[in-house]
């Protein structure tokens, strides 16, 4: 009987390398997806960025700001898309 493994390196196991400006938050060394969107997470929570009104809005400090095209306050769902533009497979 064989058993199929899941590969490394497909979807969110796949290494990306963050660009510059991700790496301030998450380090420089190539790390899974999943653990971009982690750090990423932590950062936010650690620094009290996420909004206190509406929680899925995440507030921008100088960091963020470069990820985020310069703007203030995006939602988690375009956070996302945003970190993803600084990620190189």
């Amino acid at each position: 009987m064989a058993t199929t493994k899941k590969s490394p390196g497909k979807g969110l196991a796949a290494e990306v390398t963050p660009s510059s400006d991700l790496a301030t938050i998450v380090g420089s060394k190539p790390i899974p997806r999943s653990e971009v969107t982690k750090k990423v997470w932590d950062y936010i929570k650690a620094n009290g960025l996420q909004d206190k009104t509406n929680k899925r809005m995440i507030n921008a400090d100088d960091k963020l700001l470069k990820i985020f095209n310069g703007k203030k306050q995006v939602s988690m769902f375009e956070m996302t898309a945003l970190v993803s533009k600084h990620l190189k497979a």
